[in-house]
């Protein structure tokens, strides 16, 4: 049986193995920036060579793994703290925490929701689907983007997951820090800088690109 800082531990680990799988994830979705057939071949050849390599097979069962524990864990650790207190105690967490570290619950379930339909869509049309194919024969992922996110209502999604996510990392990254016993007091200010400026422009850049492909493939 696993204790609540064994369960905060797993959550702190496969919480910073998500943050670099994000990095990485990134720098392969910002391709969608080229002009539109290079970024269509490159893209779908990035795509290619995801599916095709076996150790990024192997990193990726590593990454269903770990998103499927950071939820199990989270959901139990948040059950656990909603058990009522005793009469006595008063919760006095607004005082000190912000909003969003009091409503990680909520901002995760945002981001669940937004992962089973980001996969539906994306990661299973490639694996399962009847995908069209580019001019060099490879499964044409680009165009099944470029045409999700000519939908204003999957860009607000997007948008609205991305904001979700950011107020998630700036709480999460801190607080793995401190599970994993790195939040020295000497390095707090910078530890919540670098998670700070890691959210932002990790989120920013990922819902700018909808939003680019919304208001340029028209």
């Amino acid at each position: 049986m696993l204790t609540t800082l064994s369960r905060k531990i797993i959550m702190a680990l496969t919480g910073l193995f998500l943050c670099l799988f994000l990095v990485i994830h990134l720098l392969g979705n910002l391709q969608l920036f080229l002009p539109t057939e290079e970024a269509r071949l490159q893209f779908n050849w990035y795509s290619h060579l995801l599916s095709g390599n076996i150790l990024i097979k192997i990193i990726s069962y590593v990454l269903y793994l770990s998103i499927l524990l950071h939820v199990i864990d989270s959901v139990i650790i948040t059950l656990k703290n909603k058990r009522p207190a005793p009469r006595y105690q008063y919760d006095q967490r607004g005082r000190a925490s912000k909003w969003y570290s009091r409503n990680m619950g909520i901002l995760g379930t945002i981001i669940l929701i937004f992962l089973v339909i980001h996969f539906k869509d994306f990661w299973y049309s490639y694996k399962f689907g009847n995908m069209p194919v580019d001019s060099k024969g490879q499964k044409d992922l680009y165009q099944i983007v470029v045409t999700a996110f000519q939908e204003w209502w999957y860009v607000v999604l997007y948008v609205i997951a991305m904001i979700a996510l950011c107020y998630h990392l700036i709480h999460g990254i801190t607080s793995a820090f401190r599970t994993l016993g790195l939040y020295h007091p000497k390095y707090v200010r910078w530890i919540k800088y670098f998670g700070l400026a890691f959210s932002v422009i990790i989120c920013a850049a990922f819902a700018l690109i909808p939003i680019y492909i919304f208001f340029t493939m028209k």
